[in-house]
């Protein structure tokens, strides 16, 4: 939907906007300082059953709780950060004395620094998936490659598999680490097949299993993503090898972008030692006595920590592939100025966004051929979504939530565009108004689409207490206000992509 009405969007007054902005920004900082006044009145309790950690600073505690901050921040300093800083600095040596070897060096180091984590047996399960993957391939027929890749996939969740690779590792941090290498390099499996059955390369078998063997243990993207298909990643690879940065600018490049992944990590380090989101929303009593700002702020701390830990999760790693001559997919958006669930779709992992529309949505038939194929494409891209990540309850009516949304929000444009409709608003609402209403619609659209963030960030509690609390017993008091300031994020939303990208 945010495209859709991005050539709707008019300019509104200065003061107006202006007004936007304040309300914006204030209901922000006023809603994160009561969530800090919740945190630090309950601290003690949150400390007793959720063990806070010392914070970095004196008389500040550190919430521990997400999972996924603190699993990457540990290897990070374990391994993950040095490796990734080795192939930084072989990528620029390759470049600068054999850029035509650059792209086997890379593989030879990007294959030795997963073994060095994974293990050999961790590595084995990889290299049976990619020869079994790239073997399927060669028969060049989709359907057949979708099935051999999904049954790949499905292994993660085989009850003996798992007790089997769990005893390959001292600790449950490394197996969860194969456990995301599997998934992750599964999108690359089915990116090859589904390439290789449209337009295989025109090389030998042998050059063909190289550069699968290069895009799946690419070091950057290894482990995390972001996705980037086959395609492109081998046609990018192989121009780098002819065409090289100038060293200074590189540097220069490196320098900045480090620069800006490390106040990003302090951002995330700050938010979680100053606001016990993550502990206060596996407590299901503390979000019943929240006051009505603070769980306002629970919500929005909650979706900006995801942002931000994308942010620096995909931001060294995409730093790390635009010097190696990628083009890697763009950073994710602010969620504050998300409007749609399309547009959070479409910007916030564009790497997955356009994957999902490549292999899944345009060969099912997504809009080409009428509404029942874009109803039937959009949900199976959903259904694969849920399914990738793990297929637990929460993530089915997560998927259900988005499939929802994003039919709905066409259904609205669709109509809008009807040119009954249209000519209707035109004669009766000067593109001001029209703009107004479209924020208006925004704010309903954004309101459901962090409910179901919520679901996929706590789980189904967290989002049914908020739906009971907001909409339910606080219809007629949390209610209004809140999709007031909603009205309010669409319009700075709205006003932001309008602005030349």
């Amino acid at each position: 939907m945010s495209s859709d009405f991005k050539s709707l969007v008019s300019p509104l007054p200065w003061p107006e906007l202006f007004v936007y902005w304040v309300l914006s920004l204030g209901s922000h900082l006023y809603s994160f300082y009561q969530l800090h006044k919740f945190s630090k009145e309950h601290e003690t309790g949150l400390q007793r059953e959720f063990q806070l950690e010392n914070g970095l600073f004196k008389g500040f505690k550190r919430d521990p709780s997400d999972f996924e901050w603190s699993f990457w921040t540990e290897w990070a300093k374990k391994s993950l950060l040095w490796t990734l800083v080795g192939h930084g600095v072989l990528s620029r040596l390759s470049t600068i004395f054999h850029p035509r070897l650059k792209v086997l060096v890379l593989t030879v180091y990007d294959f030795m620094a997963a073994s060095s984590v994974l293990g050999f047996k961790g590595v084995g399960v990889l290299l049976l998936h990619l020869s079994v993957a790239f073997s399927v391939a060669q028969l060049r027929k989709p359907s057949l490659a979708w099935i051999a890749n999904l049954l790949l996939l499905s292994t993660i969740h085989i009850q003996p598999l798992q007790d089997i690779q769990r005893g390959w590792y001292s600790t449950e941090e490394e197996y969860y680490l194969l456990l995301f290498s599997v998934a992750v390099c599964g999108l690359r499996f089915i990116s090859f097949s589904l390439e290789h059955c449209w337009s295989p390369l025109d090389r030998g078998p042998a050059v063909q299993l190289f550069w699968l063997f290069s895009y799946t243990f690419y070091h950057p993207f290894f482990y995390n993503g972001p996705i980037i298909t086959f395609k492109a990643y081998a046609e990018q690879m192989r121009k780098s090898t002819v065409e090289s940065n100038g060293g200074e600018s590189a540097l220069g490049y490196a320098l900045v972008r480090s620069g800006r992944v490390l106040l990003w990590w302090c951002l995330a380090e700050y938010m979680i030692h100053v606001m016990y989101m993550h502990s206060i929303h596996s407590n299901e009593t503390y979000m019943e006595i929240l006051p009505p700002w603070a769980l306002g702020g629970l919500a929005l701390a909650l979706v900006q920590f995801f942002y931000v830990k994308y942010l620096v999760l995909f931001g060294f790693p995409s730093m790390l592939a635009t010097l190696d001559g990628l083009v890697p997919p763009k950073l994710p958006r602010c969620v504050s100025i998300m409007y749609s669930f399309t547009g959070m779709w479409r910007h916030f992992d564009e790497g997955l966004y356009r994957w999902l529309i490549r292999y899944i949505y345009v060969p099912l038939g997504g809009s080409r051929h009428g509404p029942l194929y874009k109803v039937l494409s959009t949900g199976v891209a959903f259904g694969f979504v849920c399914f990738w990540h793990g297929g637990l309850d929460y993530l089915r009516y997560w998927a259900l939530m988005n499939w929802a949304g994003v039919l709905a929000e066409n259904c609205i444009v669709s109509l809008l565009a009807s040119s009954c409709l249209r000519s209707l608003v035109e004669q009766n609402f000067s593109l001001a108004m029209q703009r107004r209403c479209i924020a208006f619609l925004c704010a309903f659209s954004t309101a459901m689409l962090i409910l179901s963030n919520l679901v996929f960030l706590g789980g189904i509690h967290v989002g049914r207490i908020f739906w009971k609390r907001v909409f339910i017993q606080g219809w007629s008091t949390i209610a209004p206000p809140m999709l007031a300031f909603l009205y309010c994020f669409a319009q700075v939303g709205l006003e932001r992509t309008s602005l030349p990208s």
